[in-house]
């Protein structure tokens, strides 16, 4: 066994305030770290705190990870762990709002997220570097005192519920949870962890659990300050941090609890030598391979996974995959081992099969055992295992920033992982030992009497049939032992000749030298050093991170690569078969740190190369060479047409907003060829077509690089001559560089494009709600929408997503295309996208009323958050060149965008942005151009309740003669007007009134709910009686939800004097003026054109 390192009592000193300890050894950091580190832990609770301390940082950032995932369900209660995740964010003693957390975040450049693993949950926020103790006071109180109120655990459980059935027809989840559900029944390992109204809501109910009770005791069992790391990041000084992190987080309770652990491993002798036959919901062929595997976070400083998941996963001459490939049977493969918990892992061989593979899967596993065979009888190679470790060490001593919110994540969740402190930055990423015998025992586990087999595939290999359903994704498969034929292949396992390990790679960089010298302010935009008819490169020296690397983009404009569905599936296909033909040579230079990309485009094709910068010229070279020189396997070329066409097919069975997004771009795009025009094409198309096709397009080419990172001018020049010199492609006419181009709405029109969701299992419908505003280059025009996007993405979270409850999916934004940008809602739910589309534009009317009702101070802290987050530094050398390759590829060359929009931002008034709405974002203006694409699940809509009426006079006489005065009759009216879901939503919504309002305790305001929902029942059997009852009223329904049209329409006052009945809108139709579009085709001919981003010659 290793020897590692441990603490000591002697590491940590107590500080002279007697408030926290100090670690005192220096932790391990990469070289090119220029942050400082602090690692203490709290007297009054013994939680840990790693504090960083980055001069330069524009975003602060913490992170707690708990020790708790959902492995500590309980049996009865699925989805516990992660449901309390989701409820931790709404509202805390201090600071009771709901949604007061994500508002302070996103008015100062921040956001959060969470997430729920088997064994931890982890939180974090990133937020402006001005406002961290803001950010951190409020991020306390959630491991303090959390409300967990009423209201939001009956609409969160919606939230959790909407999130499975998001993941539902996901063939990954599905794959995951059946390999759960078929391991050991007496390990919390077969849990389903994600949770759902079933097992969160109706079983409980049926059995008299009540959830929050449940959700508190879940919280107070296991949400102990013992078992939490905290992880904070800011341009603070580390005393700074330090007096913020045990001030603010003191209070957190020690309940003095063990981590949780669950002993035994959840593949037993009863769950191993099994084949499992999956169908999935995608036309995929995939074999896995599983192993129980020992815990290798203990085993830091040797890693043996880490050594034998290289070898058994490499894909140079000679490894399993070569051999597969060979035979016809594989196209990918990948291997690692995944971490379950506290004292068991997996080791896992994922192989995608082709069609002969799927026929000979028992062939494909014996390949792999040959192989393992061969690792056995050849011992532990210390020259692979020096490789493993240089490599390793490379990458740590050039590891470089990335954003903060990911890196105090990360960090929180290793301080869980039991490194000694000083290793807590290090940890895995450093192998420290060399330990042959701890490698070949590890080995050992890869046994044929040690693992189980999943197949996944629409029919399933020889007579199989999927005769049962797995519980919570309704997932068809079968399981069934081992055949005799692979029990005794695998008993009579031979070498086979055609595998060996691998060579030396001469990839691995030598030079590591970046010429750094003192730069008073770095270059803001690349360099045109080269400017010729046929070619153009821009080159940009690193002057900001000093790394030994460097990126290339290339893009080879053709107009033939995308002129005809043909042409585009040909072009796929030639860069299909060119990566594939250069795999084996590659991979050496992936396993190095450098890699490469191409794909083709609408301009052509496009070839990225990163890392390393000592041998990426002659990758580079490569690469270019085998472009011109490629041919084409019949062979392989079969095998890739199959992929692609799966591919192809396999997008209707996507999830369902991201086909709204799909026809959305297909409807706002001049020249975009439709999946189903490229799979008409495909099949008949030959490898000799490709032969003969790809030569014409290297004919004519304009080339346009970017050079950037630790490369001299000089050798960006000689890359480029190069890359000419080999392919020698004339020069094409001026009027063959025009781009694509947006095609523009007319003003005042509204369209609709109605499509059905494929998969007739999904329930989800989805909708994306465009409002066209102008060119991106008209930057006053990009600065209002920038800005208003700004301010609507928070409230319409808050609203559509958190109270609403639409669905889990729900997003708002900037859509930029070459020629145009808009406003853009995306909402994937179980909803009518009728319903969905009434209230994004609900949404927006309100959106406007909050916009004329923020004060001066309000306003200018919106426009400040932006103008941050646009002057925010990129974090490292493949931010800057991907900013500046984003600038080039659009053809707009706008460098300085940042400062334009800036200086744009700083002009903006309140009235001003309010007039920019009016005009084009508003739904009722003349001048407005919006698209929406419905995609509606074949399912029924989740009905949203029964028409509920609301006697607001009566509700508001309740609460005035209970001491809340500050509600007036109009605020009552719009509160209930939110509630689309009967009478438990006003009631909820009601709630959230009175915990903001009332400032009362819990008792409290349960005993007004109740008096409220007398007022109420009162409305009700009025109704019944005689049916009529005097004052205004509010008829909340799922198709019809109350909104008073005076607000919208500019029409008359609906008001409690008038004891008129307020209006509503029709929620079952589109909104008025709404064009269906019914010929795709036909209407595309009739939009106008945008300009073209058209590359000029002359700069």
């Amino acid at each position: 066994m290793p020897t590692v390192a441990t603490d000591s009592t002697s590491d940590w000193e107590l500080s002279s305030s007697g408030k926290y300890w100090t670690f005192t050894r220096p932790l391990e950091k990469s070289d090119n770290d220029d942050r400082h580190y602090r690692l203490i832990k709290l007297a009054t609770n013994d939680l840990q705190v790693l504090l960083i301390h980055d001069n330069d940082t524009d975003k602060s950032s913490a992170a707690l990870d708990v020790h708790v995932g959902h492995l500590s369900d309980p049996d009865d209660l699925q989805g516990l762990a992660h449901f309390c995740e989701h409820l931790l964010f709404m509202g805390t003693e201090k600071y009771p709002k709901e949604n007061d957390y994500n508002q302070y975040l996103s008015e100062h450049s921040g956001f959060s997220n969470a997430f729920t693993g088997v064994e931890n949950t982890n939180y974090y926020f990133e937020i402006g570097h001005e406002y961290l103790e803001g950010a951190l006071d409020r991020f306390a109180q959630f491991f303090i005192s959390p409300l967990f109120s009423a209201s939001c655990t009956e609409r969160e459980l919606k939230a959790v519920d909407s999130e499975h059935k998001k993941n539902r027809q996901q063939d990954s989840w599905r794959m995951f949870q059946l390999e759960k559900s078929l391991s050991n029944p007496n390990h919390p390992y077969c849990h389903f962890g994600t949770g759902s109204l079933e097992t969160l809501y109706d079983d409980p109910k049926a059995k008299g659990q009540d959830i929050r009770a449940e959700l508190l005791k879940f919280h107070d069992n296991y949400y102990s300050a013992n078992i939490m790391k905290l992880c904070v990041l800011g341009r603070e000084s580390l005393d700074q941090l330090t007096d913020w992190a045990v001030e603010k987080f003191k209070d957190v309770r020690n309940k003095g609890i063990e981590p949780p652990s669950f002993p035994g491993h959840p593949l037993t002798e009863k769950e191993l030598m099994k084949q499992i036959f999956i169908k999935p919901v995608k036309d995929v062929r995939s074999l896995e391979m599983t192993f129980p595997f020992p815990d290798q976070r203990p085993l830091y400083a040797v890693q043996p996974g880490r050594y034998i998941s290289h070898l058994i996963g490499h894909e140079g001459h000679g490894s399993i995959l070569s051999l597969l490939k060979k035979n016809g049977w594989a196209n990918y493969l990948q291997v690692g081992s995944i971490h379950g918990g506290i004292g068991f892992e997996f080791l896992r061989i994922s192989i995608d099969l082709t069609e002969e593979g799927l026929k000979c899967y028992e062939d494909v596993v014996l390949c792999v055992f040959q192989y393992i065979e061969l690792l056995r009888r050849t011992g532990v190679q210390a020259s692979t295992f020096d490789e493993v470790r240089s490599l390793a060490s490379l990458a740590f001593r050039f590891k470089e920033k990335y954003p903060p919110s990911q890196y105090t994540s990360r960090l929180a969740g290793l301080m869980q992982h039991g490194y000694p402190s000083q290793y807590v930055l290090s940890g895995p990423s450093l192998i420290r030992e060399y330990d042959p015998d701890l490698i070949n025992r590890d080995l050992g586990y890869l046994r044929p009497d040690n693992f189980r087999i999943m197949v996944a595939s629409q029919q399933a290999p020889g007579n199989v049939e999927f005769s049962k359903r797995e519980r919570w994704y309704d997932t068809e498969y079968e399981i069934m032992g081992f055949s005799d034929h692979l029990k005794e292949s695998l008993r009579k396992l031979e070498l086979n000749e055609l595998l060996h390990l691998p060579g030396q790679n001469d990839f691995i960089p030598t030079n590591f030298e970046t010429h750094k010298k003192d730069i008073k302010q770095p270059a803001k935009r690349p360099d045109l050093v080269m400017n010729t008819a046929k070619m153009r490169l821009w080159y940009k020296k690193d002057d900001t991170f000093w790394v030994p690397r460097a990126n290339v983009w290339i893009l080879f404009r053709s107009p033939l690569a995308y002129a005809t569905p043909t042409n585009c599936v040909k072009t796929r296909l030639y860069t299909d078969i060119l990566k594939d033909s250069l795999n084996e040579y590659a991979y050496d230079a992936e396993v190095a740190g450098l890699s490469y990309n191409i794909e083709n485009q609408l301009e052509g094709m496009l070839l990225a190369i990163g890392g390393y910068n000592d041998k990426l010229s002659v990758l580079l070279v490569k690469v270019i060479q085998k472009m011109r020189d490629l041919q084409v396997d019949p062979e392989r070329f079969k095998l890739l047409k199959d992929q692609l066409r799966r591919s192809y097919r396999n997008f209707s069975l996507e999830p369902p907003y991201q086909h709204a997004l799909y026809y959305l771009s297909y409807f706002t795009q001049d020249k975009m060829w439709t999946n189903a025009e490229k799979l008409k094409e495909l099949d008949s198309i030959t490898a000799e077509d490709i032969q003969s096709f790809y030569p014409t397009i290297l004919s004519h080419l304009h080339l346009e690089a970017l050079v950037h990172g630790n490369v001299q001018q000089q050798e960006a020049e000689q890359m480029m001559t190069s890359v000419a010199d080999v392919l020698k492609p004339r020069e094409l006419l001026p009027s063959q560089l025009i781009g694509h181009r947006s095609l523009i709405l007319p003003q005042g029109s509204k369209w609709v494009y109605k499509r059905q969701v494929e998969d007739p299992n999904n329930v989800n419908s989805g909708i994306e709600y465009l409002i066209q505003v102008g060119n991106v280059t008209q930057t006053s025009l990009r600065a209002r929408l920038s800005l208003l996007a700004q301010i609507a993405q928070e409230p319409c979270f808050d609203q559509l997503r958190t109270k609403e409850q639409l669905g889990y999916l729900v997003f708002s934004g900037v859509r930029k295309q070459t020629g145009s940008m808009g406003m853009r809602f995306i909402i994937q739910s179980e909803r009518d996208t009728i319903y969905l589309e009434n209230r994004i534009e609900e949404f927006l009317i309100k959106l406007r009323g909050n916009i004329d009702a923020m004060s001066e101070t309000e306003y200018q802290a919106q426009v400040q958050s932006l103008i941050f987050k646009k002057l925010e530094k990129d974090k490292n050398l493949g931010q800057e060149g991907g900013k500046y390759w984003t600038h080039i590829h659009s053809g707009y060359y706008e460098f300085d965008q940042v400062d334009n929009d800036v200086a744009q931002l700083k002009t903006i008034s309140k009235e001003s942005l309010l007039e920019f709405f009016d005009t084009y974002i508003d739904p009722a203006s003349s001048k407005s151009r919006k698209i929406s694409v419905h995609i509606q699940s074949q399912k029924t809509p989740l009905a949203t309740g029964n028409k509920y009426k609301v006697n607001i006079e009566s509700l508001h006489t309740c609460l005035v003669a209970q001491g809340v005065t500050r509600l007036s009759v109009d605020d009552l009216r719009a509160a209930v007007e939110k509630g689309d879901a009967g009478e438990a939503s006003i009631q909820a919504i009601l709630r959230e009134m009175l915990i903001d309002e009332s400032k009362g305790d819990e008792e409290e305001i349960e005993g007004l709910m109740s008096k409220l929902v007398a007022a109420m029942g009162m409305v009700e059997n009025a109704s019944q009686t005689n049916g009529s009852v005097n004052g205004t009223f509010v008829t909340v329904d799922s198709k019809k939800t109350a909104r008073r049209l005076s607000v919208a329409d500019g029409g008359g006052e609906s008001s409690a004097e008038s004891g008129q009945q307020t209006p509503v809108r029709d929620h079952s139709s589109l909104p008025e003026g709404n064009t269906v579009i019914t010929d795709p085709v036909d209407f595309k001919s009739r939009m106008e054109l945008s300009p073209a981003a058209v590359p000029l010659f002359e700069f």
